[in-house]
């Protein structure tokens, strides 16, 4: 591959040229620039998602249904990059994962979609719960962790007045998956009118082309899509300490205050 393949978006080998024609004519894909107040979102980046080792996902698959794999596992180390310098600048890092009754009911309408969903109701392998942020990245005292049961970290959560207290005005967006939590969570956060940002190479998704495709969405309309390293470049260009975080007491099993 040369270099003017690798530079180019993941997404254009997907694309028809009558695609990217579209694309430049009607305008989409401007890019809107960073917030000045961002905050670090960390969606779902638990064992559900990634699996208690990096293997190949048809083998990871069979003892995590939701898993993606060894991508996970190139993300992470991507999204640790991120978490590090966010730690450094005192900016907020926000994860979320899932929850779910241990009778599985509120499974609600993720049952209608997946013929293996009853297994969320029980333990992982060795007993992991796979809910767990898994332990490369996980929270810290003063991190924030939102529990959720739907795609978006918005949807029935507390996550836009905890935004709110924290006066942000922005957010930068990593984990899994790109095509269902990343997108769900972008969508709201635009229509909330923040500023989006996503790190492509700290998402992840069990499928090649709806992460490649989702992306393509995403940046033409609703969030900059970019790399990890520009993001990181960005954190250090603020100041230190901008928000007011939590104390970070009595943190729980995950090492954060959870909400």
């Amino acid at each position: 591959m040369d270099d003017s393949t690798a530079s180019e978006p993941i997404w254009n080998q997907y694309l028809t040229e009558r695609d990217k024609a579209v694309f430049e004519a009607a305008g989409y894909g401007a890019r809107q620039g960073f917030g000045k107040r961002p905050a670090l979102v960390v969606i779902d980046v638990n064992y559900n998602f990634c699996g208690d080792k990096p293997e190949p996902i048809l083998e990871s698959i069979k003892r995590w249904r939701n898993s993606c794999g060894e991508e996970a596992w190139t993300a992470v180390a991507e999204i640790r990059k991120l978490i590090d310098k966010a730690h450094e600048k005192g900016l907020p890092v926000i994860y979320t994962t899932g929850v779910r009754r241990s009778d599985n009911w509120d499974a609600g309408s993720w049952a209608w979609k997946n013929t293996r969903n009853a297994e969320d109701a029980a333990a992982g392998p060795s007993n992991i719960n796979g809910n767990d942020i898994i332990a490369e990245i996980a929270p810290g005292p003063k991190d924030i962790v939102v529990e959720k049961r739907k795609p978006s970290a918005f949807a029935g959560t507390d996550m836009a007045s905890y935004l709110n207290l924290l006066d942000a005005d922005s957010l930068v967006v990593t984990g899994t998956t790109t095509s269902g939590c990343i997108r769900a969570t972008v969508l709201d956060a635009f229509s909330l009118n923040y500023r989006v940002s996503v790190a492509e190479d700290g998402c992840f998704d069990r499928s090649q082309a709806s992460h490649a495709i989702n992306l393509c969405d995403i940046h033409a309309k609703y969030a900059d899509v970019l790399k990890t390293r520009e993001a990181v470049d960005f954190f250090d260009t603020l100041p230190d300490d901008l928000f007011k975080l939590p104390e970070g007491e009595n943190p729980g099993k995950a090492g954060a205050a959870k909400y």
